[in-house]
């Protein structure tokens, strides 16, 4: 998976939008304003921070060397996947990212609810 796929498949998800609030370099997906994703555009190799359930994160940390400590997150939700390096199954990552916007919108309230759901 190449950055241009990731961002296709993160930008066909409903309520999905992209951003650049940590400046040029970090490519952010939110989600209803949240986010779910982030990755940088220039460094190597390619990595995304993405959100777990807290029961899992540490079992993704054992099961894949590629799967870290989320860099500059919370440790207890977010792990640093890298995706480039080809040791993580396509369908794993497509999971992982799926996951992620799954645990933001767990979050929401009854009202984005709703609204999140007034656009599929």
């Amino acid at each position: 998976m190449n950055i241009e796929e990731l961002r296709a498949y993160c930008l066909l998800k409903p309520g999905v939008t992209e951003d650049f609030p940590f400046g040029v370099d970090t490519l952010v997906f939110k989600v209803m304003g949240k986010l779910f994703l982030l990755t940088s555009l220039t460094f190597r190799p390619f990595r995304a921070n993405l959100k777990m359930d807290a029961e899992l994160v540490g079992e993704y940390r054992d099961k894949y060397v590629d799967v870290q400590p989320g860099y500059h997150m919370n440790k207890k939700y977010w792990n640093t996947v890298y995706i480039d390096n080809g040791t993580i199954p396509r369908k794993e990552l497509l999971w992982m990212i799926d996951h992620s916007y799954e645990q933001v919108v767990k979050g929401f309230s009854k009202k984005m609810i709703e609204e999140l759901n007034g656009l599929k």
